[in-house]
């Protein structure tokens, strides 16, 4: 009866750690999630850029010469008419001593010329011995003075001139923003020597890459932030587009007008430009945390305990490289898990990393 007992135990016993072999809860898997957010507007860029002149003038001598004043330099405010360099005047007062003497001699041959005309006139209207011919030639002589005279006071005007061009002075209020030229230096006639910009019409200068053009909303304002303060903020139009790309980086350059920015905006500060529009409610989340099949979309959300993961349904709104849009079916603040999401059942035990990504 021993013998038949011991057998029937043993059966018993292994037949029950069968049952708890089977009974063993499945290895928790650990999970990568996201966090989504709601979004309710879209936003084009920031792209980064600078706040830039619409007008800029490279300004230079009409004259050439050497260099022997500088009176302002880059960063400058200065006004209509300020003196911002000059040349050595030497060889223009020169000349125009000369064209003043030239003058003087041919206003003293128009008045000689112009006595000898009349006296030769009375004497042909007396009859005396002065043939017609003899009064044409003192015409003549009088018309050529004439014509010495204006050449004269022609060549003064461009020695005057030329003398004024020795000066190079502002031609509209603005700021210095470069100099090319240095004093001592020989420049030629046209040689750039400083570049002054208006400062009243400033513009955002960004570079956007060549495949966002063709996104870019039209006929809109953008929203222009300082980096530096991103609470001063200003609107802006775009008024050019680059009609050709940048070769090495694929970028074109946009110009945007400011619309009435504030004083903060000076030239030359970093500035980031965006625009956002509204969008219907959606959650942004990564294309490989969807489960798709027979054209039904689903994501596996995690509890809010963080143990566990379930399945839920939702409906794609709008789909972009990387990236699909849900209309229904989640709630801002849920994980999602996004890695491994063909892997997983209904229920199944999850361990959360500590961070999302």
């Amino acid at each position: 009866m021993r013998r038949l007992v011991l057998p029937i135990a043993a059966l018993v016993a292994l037949s029950g750690c069968k049952e708890q072999k089977a009974e063993a809860p499945p290895p928790v898997r650990p999970v990568l999630t996201t966090t989504v957010a709601l979004e309710e507007a879209r936003t084009f860029g920031p792209f980064a850029g600078t706040v830039q002149p619409r007008y800029e003038s490279q300004l230079g001598f009409r004259i050439g010469g050497r260099i022997v004043a500088r009176d302002v330099f880059v960063g400058d405010q200065v006004a209509k008419g300020t003196r911002l360099a000059a040349l050595d005047p030497t060889v223009q007062q020169f000349a125009l001593v000369r064209a003043r003497a030239d003058v003087a001699d041919a206003q003293a041959q128009v008045k000689n010329a112009s006595a000898a005309e009349g006296r030769q006139r009375i004497l042909f209207e007396n009859n005396s011995a002065v043939t017609q011919a003899q009064l044409d030639g003192a015409v003549a002589n009088r018309d050529t003075a004439d014509a010495r005279l204006a050449q004269a006071k022609a060549a003064l005007q461009k020695a005057t001139d030329e003398l004024g061009y020795a000066t190079l002075t502002a031609g509209f209020d603005g700021v210095v923003t470069a100099w090319s030229a240095e004093v001592g230096q020989v420049v030629p006639p046209g040689q750039v020597v400083v570049t002054m910009a208006r400062p009243d019409v400033r513009e955002a200068v960004v570079d956007i890459p060549d495949d966002l053009i063709g996104e870019m909303p039209k006929d809109i304002e953008f929203t222009v932030r300082l980096q530096e303060v991103p609470e001063v903020t200003a609107r802006a139009r775009v008024r050019e587009i680059g009609p050709l790309a940048e070769a090495s980086t694929r970028t074109r350059r946009v110009r945007m007008s400011l619309i009435d920015p504030p004083d903060g905006f000076r030239l030359g500060n970093t500035v980031t430009v965006a625009f956002e529009r509204p969008v219907s409610p959606r959650f942004p989340v990564p294309s490989t945390a969807l489960v798709e099949d027979d054209g039904h979309a689903a994501v596996w959300v995690v509890a809010p305990d963080g143990r566990t993961i379930n399945r839920r349904e939702v409906t794609i709104l709008e789909r972009e490289e990387g990236r699909a849009f849900v209309g229904t079916g989640l709630k801002a603040g849920e994980k999602v898990a996004v890695a491994g999401v063909h892997g997983f059942t209904e229920g199944q035990a999850v361990r959360l990393p500590e961070t999302d990504l």
